[in-house]
């Protein structure tokens, strides 16, 4: 099995290489069929892509490709390629991770989880809507890898002491199976031929226990099948909450702030999504599908005083999220309104809270040594340490954003989004309703091979461009692809999140499809319901804004020379 597991690791290591050195030559025809900078931006787009898709290289270092890249091409100069490192968004971002660093140190998520199912009672469907419950809201502001790891060992624990151990069922099959070896040899057992009607008496007897016996061993099998079923219940029901809870939140999810990160860069006049709308819009959605994944997987599968630093971080957890709410509701003047427009964005918000965590104490600080000169003065640890910080939270993030966001840049100052644009008249036609459907159920199906956030790099720029084909409001395109990358629900690979749940050996491949298969289909429909009803008044999607026609009018300016330098290039070749 060693020998197996090392041959496989070397095939991978292989095949690895071979798409390393092959990719770049395999593309080539790209450039040569393009015009020269559109060419050049599509190819390292491509590139990038086929990287992310098979991780030939590790994703953080292929989203550093755009700084050599772009500018060794033509394509950006470097001072605009590396500013879109460390954008606005990805600070926000940032403070999220490191609330939620802060948030793991002290075990808030565990006191969090023991309380919500202390509410819900030890019934299995109850038990496995206070797990989804937990591992959603905790997505909502942790990584949804991070909400899954943290919740699967509490799931585990409560299963052993509900159930049992998993063994213990086969010690019992093991009993009963030698009670009814020991049933059969007494059967066997002769007696003399003057007790033959004793004899048959007792055989009477002994058939009635041998029936007995096997509806026992039937019970006990259905017990086992019952106990199967809960145990996978509860494990598949993790990961997908957590999928499905990381978009309620600009911060969930990767792909929810890229949208955000690439709106400013399409529609810098685009103000209209911020934290407080996108929780209006998105939570009611996580909270449906919640509730309606909850009963499919039910169906098919069968206080405490907190310590000091536990009280702080949840101080300042509420903070952080209470004033991300109150920023910019847009319904009412949120806080921001008392200082100069356009100085305080989430960001700022973000960095504020966590930057009181490195200093603030872990320990309520003892004033004994200003009276008593003898009191020792000892040090207090603060809530949270940098090296902690640097331990735990997944810096490589930060760079897959500022990949996304200079790929986005260079599409735009390359043309290439223009000439993309160009080549999706056939979809003119499609009615916006279905165009949604259609969008999601592409990036779902795209999504369960690839990660969700080079999914939504890849579509967000033609998502813009085909909106503005279809004169609608470039959200009404953007924000259900966004979410369709959260909904990938039928495979082990689809998620690390589902990576995680499969690798605990109680689930199979066909356990996840055939749940999944509804999930999806569940996600798509609702998603699609949100957009045409309460999403419309909330982003205002019933009209093509100004914001999308001052690009759209940037686009049409761009389009005749970029249909020119096309034309004159296929009449060269």
């Amino acid at each position: 099995m060693a020998a197996l597991g090392a041959l496989v690791k070397k095939a991978w290591s292989v095949r690895r290489f071979v798409v390393l050195l092959c990719a770049p030559l395999a593309l080539l025809p790209v450039l040569l069929s393009l015009p020269p900078k559109e060419g050049r931006c599509l190819y390292v787009i491509l590139l990038m892509a086929l990287y992310w898709c098979t991780e030939a290289l590790p994703l953080a270092v292929t989203a550093l490709l755009p700084i050599v890249l772009f500018p060794f091409l033509g394509i950006l100069p470097s001072n605009k390629v590396c500013p879109q490192y460390f954008l606005d968004t990805n600070f926000l971002f940032l403070s999220g991770l490191i609330m939620a660093s802060a948030i793991e140190e002290w075990n808030l998520h565990r006191r969090i989880a023991l309380r919500v199912l202390m509410l819900v009672g030890v019934q299995p469907a109850r038990l496995i809507l206070g797990m989804m419950l937990t591992t959603s809201f905790l997505s909502m502001w942790l990584s949804n890898t991070a909400s899954t790891a943290m919740m699967l060992p509490i799931a585990n624990a409560i299963l052993k002491s509900l159930f049992g151990e998993k063994d213990t069922s086969k010690d019992m099959n093991r009993e009963n199976e030698e009670n009814q070896a020991s049933l059969q040899q007494n059967k066997l057992y002769t007696v003399p031929t003057e007790m033959q009607f004793l004899a048959s008496t007792e055989d009477k007897d002994l058939t009635e226990e041998k029936e007995v016996a096997s509806d026992v061993l039937s019970d006990l099998k259905k017990e086992e099948e019952y106990k199967t079923n809960i145990w996978k219940g509860f494990l598949i029901s993790i990961p997908y909450a957590a999928s499905i809870g990381g978009t309620a939140t600009l911060t969930g999810t990767a792909p929810n702030l890229i949208l955000l990160g690439q709106l400013k860069s399409y529609f810098p006049e685009c103000d209209v999504v911020n934290f407080g709308s996108w929780f209006m819009f998105a939570f009611p959605l996580m909270l449906i599908f919640l509730l309606l994944g909850w009963l499919w997987i039910s169906i098919l599968y069968g206080g405490i005083n907190l310590r000091f630093a536990e009280q702080a971080i949840f101080f300042f957890f509420c903070m952080f999220a209470i004033m991300l709410f109150s920023r910019d509701p847009k319904f009412i003047p949120g806080w921001a309104s008392l200082f100069a427009p356009g100085f305080i964005s989430d960001a700022v918000t973000g960095i504020t809270i966590v930057i009181i965590l490195f200093f603030f104490p872990s320990q309520k600080p003892s004033f004994r040594w200003w009276f008593d000169l003898k009191a020792p003065n000892t040090e207090t640890q603060p809530l949270l340490t940098w090296r902690k910080a640097q331990e735990t939270v997944p810096w490589n993030i930060i760079l897959l954003l500022g990949g996304g966001f200079a790929m986005a840049k260079g599409c735009e100052e390359s043309g290439l989004s223009v000439w993309i644009g160009g080549r999706l008249h056939p979809l003119e036609g499609v009615p916006p309703p279905v165009a949604v459907i259609l969008i999601t159920i592409v990036i779902a199906l795209f999504t369960e091979f690839a990660s969700n956030t080079a999914t939504i790099i890849i579509f967000l720029p033609v998502l813009a461009e085909l909106a503005i084909r279809l004169k609608v409001n470039p959200l009404y395109l953007m924000i259900p692809g966004t979410i369709g990358c959260s909904y990938a629900f039928m495979l082990p690979v689809s998620t690390p999140p589902n990576s995680i749940a499969f690798s605990s050996g109680h689930l199979m491949v066909k356990d996840m499809a055939r749940t999944g298969l509804l999930m999806n289909l569940m996600g798509v429909l609702l998603l699609s319901l949100a957009m045409n009803t309460w999403a419309k008044s909330i982003f205002q999607l019933g009209t093509f804004p100004a914001w999308a026609n001052i690009h759209a009018e940037n686009a049409t300016s761009l389009l005749p020379a970029v249909e020119n330098v096309t034309l004159s290039a296929l009449n060269k070749i």
